[in-house]
């Protein structure tokens, strides 16, 4: 019996760094970006709720490839009260290296010969037209300099039927995924289909983010609708708008893909004044 009882706690003693390095593991699935906590959407252990309300300390230091919208869309806030409380007017242009705050005092920007503009008009300058100091604004603002090349001139269109509040289905496939309102990570819908299957715009809107700077959306396009307004439809293969680009409902806006997630689908999410809604109170009935 004694030799029995030596080997238990032999296999204790063995098991305690294991369990000590799995707690370490476990500590870093989360980050911390310049003050804020950063979670993972498709962490199984992130902590629910993280972004459900506005974060309200710390702050954010202005990446390339970000904009005002897709910041406020990150960190669960209007876009209009976080320009508001950093002080930066339409057209919300935002510069890399500027510090947005969200404890209420003003972000200061580092000096920069690129900007980079929230506003719905196509004014984001490229790299090289920045370059030549003789170029005008309005040449510098063209598609030609902002456009993906997988951007189309003349975007598909579909008939879509439309519910009352003017919403269409982003695209058709099976429901795979629900609206939470108990704090889970899933701030809208998912829908299954084909790899490379037309995503559409939901309404009609400007495009205000189009990349993948977003952590767990991967390709990520984002709409604004209104003042009130905005939707998003991650996950996709090939983006086919830039941003500032005017679209219609029914228009093919990406192609459904697995980016930043295990499956072909589609996460679409609602938003008014930057809080996550339930997509099927506006979508129509199937």
């Amino acid at each position: 019996m004694a030799i029995r009882h030596r080997i238990c706690v032999g296999r204790v003693l063995v098991l305690l760094p294991v369990l000590a390095m799995g707690a370490l593991l476990a500590a870093c699935s989360s980050t911390t970006r310049d003050g804020v906590q950063v979670v993972d959407r498709n962490h199984p252990r992130a902590a629910a709720g993280s972004q459900r309300q506005p974060v309200t300390s710390g702050q954010y230091r202005v990446q390339r490839g970000d904009t005002m919208y897709s910041i406020a869309f990150r960190f669960g806030w209007d876009w209009k009260a976080l320009a508001a409380r950093n002080g930066i007017p339409a057209p919300y242009v935002i510069r890399p290296g500027q510090i947005i705050r969200f404890d209420g005092q003003s972000g200061q920007a580092r000096p920069t010969a690129i900007a980079r503009t929230s506003s719905v008009a196509p004014s984001v300058v490229s790299t090289s037209a920045a370059s030549r100091p003789q170029t005008s604004v309005r040449q510098a603002a063209t598609p030609v300099a902002t456009a993906p090349s997988s951007a189309s001139a003349s975007p598909p269109m579909q008939p879509v039927g439309r519910s009352a509040a003017g919403w269409a289905w982003p695209a058709s496939g099976a429901l795979i995924g629900r609206f939470s309102s108990n704090g889970s990570l899933n701030k809208g819908i998912d829908i299954a289909g084909e790899l490379g299957q037309p995503v559409l715009a939901a309404s009609d809107g400007s495009v205000v983010y189009a990349g993948s700077g977003l952590r767990g959306y991967g390709e990520l396009v984002i709409i604004k609708h209104s003042d009130t307004y905005v939707s998003a439809y991650g996950h996709n293969r090939r983006l086919l708008v830039r941003e500032g680009q005017q679209v219609k409902v029914g228009q093919t806006i990406a192609e459904m893909g697995s980016t930043g997630t295990d499956r072909v689908k589609l996460h679409f999410e609602i938003r008014r004044q930057g809080k996550p809604v339930d997509p099927l109170q506006y979508l129509p009935r199937r």
